[in-house]
């Protein structure tokens, strides 16, 4: 069941001027289909204008932190910020998906917890706060919530998490990691793949995404938590 907006707007001391479009934020197209009598509206045009709000306010960031590095290694570090695993990280951090409209098939499909959703999700929060608060009252949000979290001395974040596995394994000898396609879901236009990676056998991690390649990297995001435990860094 979903949470109150009003809650999200006082646990992050945000109220906003339209609460319509803080709603729109929060509604799954499955919840629009199966409430066709109200005048719901999906978050697909607010994810489509974050996206880019967030893009622009992500550069600017770097673009200013980093004044020595060149375009390339920016290039890099914004793709490893505003990609669905990272996305996926701060919508959980600030619970996004407790408040999420969802149709009941949804519901019932785990789909508050899907990483593709609340990517989307934080994408499109992002595009209502824009429209609502104007540039300035994202970039506040962001420096909040986003940039105190992201690696220091301008370290991917999650870019390649695959690269980043290897380059671990190989280190320390401790063998070939293998993945597989554990399972594909959802329609075609929502397809998702659901990805695991074993070292001799053993699972370390598994990932889902909208591509096997970003489920791949999910799983090897994982993976890296499971040997952070186990396995004492130099």
């Amino acid at each position: 069941m979903h949470r109150n907006l009003k809650q999200l707007q006082s646990e992050l001391r945000l109220p906003f001027n339209n609460p319509d479009l803080l709603r729109q934020a929060f509604t799954h197209s499955s919840y629009v289909n199966e409430h066709r009598v109200g005048h719901y509206k999906d978050n697909e045009r607010l994810e489509f204008l974050g996206d880019a709000v967030l893009e622009l306010t992500v550069s600017e960031y770097l673009f200013e932190k980093y004044p020595d590095r060149p375009e390339g290694e920016l290039t890099k570090l914004r793709a490893s910020i505003v990609c669905e695993p990272s996305l996926v990280g701060f919508a959980e951090q600030l619970d996004f998906g407790s408040y999420v409209l969802l149709g009941k098939g949804e519901e019932l499909t785990g789909g508050r917890t899907r990483p593709a959703l609340l990517a989307d999700v934080f994408e499109s929060f992002i595009g209502a706060l824009y429209l609502d608060q104007g540039l300035e009252t994202v970039r506040t949000f962001l420096q909040k919530h986003m940039f105190p979290h992201l690696p220091q001395q301008g370290r991917l974040l999650t870019a390649d998490f695959k690269t980043f596995l290897q380059e671990h394994t190989q280190q320390r000898n401790l063998g070939p990691l293998e993945y597989k396609i554990v399972d594909e879901r959802g329609p075609a236009h929502e397809r998702e793949f659901v990805a695991e990676v074993y070292l001799h056998d053993q699972l370390l991690g598994q990932g889902t995404g909208r591509s096997k390649k970003e489920a791949e990297q999910q799983a090897a995001a994982e993976a890296l938590d499971t040997l952070q435990v186990k396995v004492q860094k130099p």
